[in-house]
C-alpha cells in the first residue's frame, strides 16, 4: 500500500483509547509518519473528513504550480490540487472507532473504504 493510504491507520492507531471518551479530539492538523503530508481532520454535521493542507513535495518541479490529482480514474478530477483535496470522507464514530468512511490515495487514484480505531 502506498504511504499516503496508511496515513490514517497510522494516525489513529497511535492514539489507543484516547479517543474513547470524545471522538472530536482526532480534530486537528496531523503528520504523517514519513512527516511529508499534513492533514487537517475536522467534522462536519456528525461525519469525519480530512483534507490535505502541506505535502514536502507540493509544487511541479517550476517551484510555482501545485501538484495535480493526475492518477485520479475521473479525467474532469485530472486538474485539481492536491493540496485542499479532501482524501478522508464520511466516518463516524461510535463505541471508539471511525467507520463508514473512506480515503482516497492520490499517489494511485484509488479510492478504500476504511475504518479507523
Amino acid at each position: 500500500m502506498k504511504k499516503l493510504f496508511i496515513v490514517a491507520v497510522i494516525l489513529f492507531t497511535s492514539f489507543g483509547k484516547t479517543f474513547a471518551q470524545n471522538a472530536d479530539q482526532v480534530r486537528g492538523v496531523w503528520l504523517n509518519s514519513d512527516r511529508d503530508v499534513k492533514i487537517e481532520i475536522y467534522k462536519a454535521g456528525d461525519k469525519y473528513f480530512g483534507k490535505i493542507t502541506w505535502t514536502r513535495d507540493m509544487y511541479e518541479p517550476d517551484g510555482k504550480t501545485l501538484k495535480k490529482d493526475i492518477y485520479n480514474s475521473d479525467e474532469r478530477l485530472r486538474n485539481r490540487s492536491v493540496v485542499n483535496m479532501v482524501i478522508l470522507s464520511g466516518f463516524s464514530y461510535d463505541d471508539g472507532e471511525w467507520t463508514g468512511g473512506e480515503i482516497y490515495n492520490p499517489r494511485n487514484g484509488k479510492t478504500y473504504r476504511s475504518k479507523m480505531h
